[in-house]
């Protein structure tokens, strides 16, 4: 029998089938001989179990079976401890007589002891069929709806998740007159129907309050044209609902901030008929008003631009503006006005006590504006907290001293140190000087060769392995290195991998031309041709934990507050970890991505951590300052911050890959045409042979570099998440080999941290530069050219942060991918795209910003906004677009401190763009 309805608070699932349970029968003596007055009433709602014969699986005295149908809501049958070990339990009824059925009711303890339930039916009270089953978001209180059955017997039957105590109150059997026949058989499709009973369109949305109460309205076309109205209990409600609850009658209890997708469901003759996809978005006015999130504040001023990722400016002679606080705990206002990183003379901010719940506006003392970057640096004291710190920034422009044909918002001052516009949270564009080797601007060495290696006959592998292996077993030198493992000219044939698993050993051929060292990937195996380091990487140290103790951390920031910074000293390693939690998914959308139009299958975003692997430069009583800024801001109402130590004993250093050419061996008779979701000339699409060149996985402070690949499937570099300070440069990608789909040809691709792509020339790739998802920046990409792009170089999918582009010719997206893959979405946050040229899509994604300066090429807008997905995505903040400056780098600095020349080639060489 077919069950068509499902009642449930979350995730409703119509689990159906018709099946044997041979279990044993444990009735009571001369069970089956007593006869009860069959209720057949013109009631047709009435309890038929009330008062009948009841046994179960097992009893407790006084807690019998018979309680759970006695018509008494506080009485209940409990199974025994012993007869729960098997996770299965169950309740029987003799309803006297056969009888029809297509109701059940009861009500639980607890739910979360339960795997699944079903109500099943039989003739003779030992054969048991199954009317209904459930195994998904089960409730204590529970209405199972079916197709109507006719027997004497009816059985609940549980299956419990986990070994805890079960009681079962009312037990209940109906024949429902509402549901005897609720859906028309001749019913075409169903729908949802506003207040006004029109049709809500596909993806159409209900905003409520947290706690209010909604009764959603199904109605449902038949074949002839009629509308009918569907009672809630007519169909299933799918939802997978964390922000709120559905009742088996179709009402919705908002119960926190989010959205959640919902379907009706019903069932006729054994189809499905499902509605479009109907939103519910939950708000919560109050959300961030209690005492853990201290403190609400805004930036008054009636010139200054308030938005995240645009830069806020003043006027020189401006009024200064004022602080507008809420405070959620009694507190005490203070803090400091700095100009240029120093004190700004004669600028005053009075303290100021709080009241819990009081609102008070704080005007900034003192002279107009003077030119300069400003930072408003506030403290709130309360007792039994620590100190939690809060900034705004503007910034004066010096009219004397303009940018000029610079970039507005980074730029070189007159000391030749760069200048970041931030915006009133601090925002502004990463100082990416510290990606690559050694953390940039360090000249990748020469490493003297201790082990020769020339082609022999056949397979290589071992050989070349062996002498690796020799080297590893060096001594270290006072430079970190053990030696390099030389391939002399010739062909080496490869059916493995080669690993590299001691820090300190380079492996190095004599030329990656067709004369010099080739490195032929043999044999039908897909595999990486060389892995370095394992794959322990960072362990973080649990008991050093400390919370970051500013409401707010702007991307870009080198420093924050801890609640306790004692056991931190200059030199350590930490991670920086940054909490997305659910309120963030909800904040940036990823918890409300449309289906794939005519697919389906998008999975909306669950919450997430962003760990950032730095070095501490300096501990100011609690304030921290790192080597490196983070790629990502840091908000309590997200869920906040928190800093470890760690310990990477596991992660090796100073090792590479040069100066060879690679190529794979591969089958020219595997013939494909598709590409992505489309189609294109035929091409060579075999996938059993090599298919990545290099892999970094645990390693620090490694290179790539003077290397041609050819044939690969996958990459010439693959920087994997525990990997970091590595440099890929000077190599070339040619005539790739693979499906052109799905992961494949990625030439150059970065999962790990603080790493550096230069000089690098890739054709026939889908994502010739591109970065994974939820990755940690800055990585950058310089000095790249592409040629026979399939698709664009890009951060792929899921918020990668701090990534650069600089001197890129390339086609790039930098968008909300929205449900494209699994529900990629917004795919990158915080980057800069700089001096590129090709086809660009840069979008501004909520709490973060991109930055698209200096192109030229053709503008792409994003996939969405779109006919299907009309709402409004912002663009990133462009500027410059149509000109270039072919001028040569220039030195770059970042926080007033000068960097060696080389490290401009890490940071977007400002002179190269011209602006109108």
């Amino acid at each position: 029998m077919k069950a068509f309805s499902v009642k449930s608070k979350k995730l409703l699932v119509v689990l159906t089938a018709a099946l044997v349970l041979p279990q044993p029968l444990l009735m009571p003596p001369g069970a089956r001989a007593q006869e009860q007055r069959a209720v057949q009433t013109a009631m047709a709602a009435a309890d038929q179990a009330a008062d009948r014969t009841a046994w179960a699986s097992s009893e407790v005295s006084g807690r019998e079976a018979s309680k759970a149908i006695d018509g008494d809501a506080a009485t209940y049958w409990q199974p025994s401890s012993a007869d729960r070990e098997d996770m299965n339990v169950w309740l029987a009824v003799d309803l006297g007589q056969n009888t029809p059925v297509n109701k059940a009711v009861f009500s639980l303890n607890r739910a979360d002891n339960l795997a699944s339930y079903a109500i099943q039916y039989s003739s003779d009270g030992a054969t048991w069929s199954t009317a209904y089953s459930r195994n998904q978001s089960l409730s204590k209180d529970e209405s199972a709806f079916f197709e109507e059955v006719t027997a004497r017997y009816f059985r609940l039957n549980l299956t419990l998740g986990k070994n805890l105590n079960v009681n079962v109150f009312e037990f209940q059997l109906t024949k429902d007159v509402n549901s005897e026949n609720p859906v028309p058989s001749d019913l075409k499709r169903i729908y949802f129907a506003n207040d006004d009973g029109q049709e809500v369109p596909l993806n159409g949305e209900l905003t409520l309050q947290k706690n209010a109460v909604k009764t959603l309205n199904v109605k449902g076309v038949t074949s002839s044209g009629s509308i009918v109205s569907l009672p809630g209990t007519a169909v299933s409600w799918i939802s997978a609902a964390k922000s709120i609850e559905i009742s088996s009658a179709g009402a919705v209890k908002a119960l926190k901030t989010g959205a959640s997708m919902v379907n009706a469901e019903a069932t006729v003759n054994g189809r499905k008929i499902k509605s479009p996809d109907f939103w519910i978005v939950v708000e919560d006015p109050a959300e961030f008003k209690g005492e853990a999130f201290i403190a609400g504040t805004s930036l008054s001023h009636p010139t200054l631009r308030t938005e995240i990722g645009q830069p806020a400016i003043l006027k020189a002679g401006d009024a200064l503006p004022a602080i507008a606080v809420r405070a959620n705990t009694a507190l005490t206002l203070s803090g400091e006005v700095r100009r240029n990183g120093n004190p700004a003379p004669g600028i005053t901010l009075p303290v100021t006590a709080f009241d819990k719940g009081q609102r008070k506006t704080v005007q900034l003392a003192g002279p107009s504006t003077a030119p300069g970057l400003y930072e408003i640096r506030l403290t709130f004291s309360s007792p039994g907290r620590p100190d939690y710190h809060d900034t705004f920034s503007f910034t004066v422009p010096d009219k004397a001293k303009a940018a000029g044909t610079q970039s507005s918002i980074a730029y070189l001052n007159e000391d030749d140190r760069m200048t970041y516009v931030p915006d009133f949270k601090g925002n502004r564009i990463l100082d990416f000087s510290g990606s690559g080797y050694k953390g940039g601007g360090v000249p990748i060495p020469n490493v003297q060769a201790k082990a020769v290696v020339s082609p022999g006959a056949g397979d290589d592998t071992r050989r070349i392995q062996d002498a690796i292996d020799s080297v590893s077993q060096m001594p270290l030198g006072p430079d970190g290195f053990r030696g390099a493992v030389l391939l002399t000219k010739g062909q080496f044939e490869v059916s493995g991998t080669l690993k590299i698993t001691a820090g300190g050993v380079v492996l190095r051929g004599e030329g990656q031309d067709a004369g010099g060292t080739v490195i032929l990937g043999t044999g039908t195996t897909a595999r990486n041709l060389v892995e370095i380091g394992g794959t322990s990487g960072v362990v973080t140290d649990s008991a050093s934990k400390t919370a970051i103790t500013d409401l707010y951390v702007p991307s870009g920031a080198s420093s924050f507050h801890v609640a306790d910074a004692s056991a931190y000293k200059a030199g350590d390693k930490v991670i920086v970890r940054r909490i997305g939690n659910d309120r963030f998914i909800h904040e940036i959308g990823m918890d409300h991505i449309y289906m794939r139009p005519g697919q389906g299958g998008t999975q909306q975003w669950g919450a997430f951590n962003l760990d950032f692997d730095r070095t501490i430069l300096k501990v100011e009583g609690s304030r921290i300052t790192l080597d490196v800024p983070l790629a990502n801001s840091i908000d309590l109402k997200w869920g906040g911050g928190e800093l470890y130590k760690y310990s990477d004993a596991g992660r090796i250093e100073q090792v590479g890959v040069e100066n060879m050419r690679v190529d794979s061996e591969f089958d020219k008779s595997v013939i494909d045409t598709v590409m992505d979701n489309e189609k294109t000339d035929p091409y060579y699409a075999d996938e059993k042979h090599a298919e990545r060149f290099v892999v970094f996985n645990s390693v620090k402070n490694g290179w790539l570099r003077e290397v041609t690949t050819t044939h690969l499937s996958y990459s010439t570099a693959l920087v994997s998440r525990q990997a970091k300070w590595i440099t890929v440069q000077d190599t070339t990608t040619l005539d790739m080999v693979s499906i052109i789909t799905g992961g494949r040809r990625y030439a150059i691709h970065f999962q790990g941290q603080q790493s550096l792509a230069q000089r690098n020339h890739v054709e026939t790739s889908r994502h010739a530069f591109v970065v994974d998802s939820r990755v940690q920046g800055p990585n950058v990409f310089l000095d790249g050219t592409t040629d026979k792009n399939f698709n664009t170089s890009e951060p792929h999918h899921k918020w990668s942060v701090g990534g650069l582009y600089d001197n890129i010719q390339a086609p790039i997206s930098i968008r909300d991918r929205a449900w494209l893959g699994s529900g990629h979405g917004w795919a990158g946050a915080n980057y800069v795209t700089w001096n590129t040229e090709g086809a660009l899509t840069s979008q501004q994604p909520p709490t973060a910003q991109n930055y698209a300066i200096g192109h030229v090429g053709t503008v792409v807008p994003g996939l969405v906004p779109s006919t299907y997905d009309p709402r409004p995505r912002s663009e990133a903040f462009w500027e410059s677009t149509g000109a270039l400056d072919a001028g040569q780098p220039v030195q770059a600095a970042a926080s007033g401190e000068k960097r060696p020349a080389c490290a401009a080639k890490y940071f977007p060489a400002s002179a190269r763009v011209r602006f109108a």
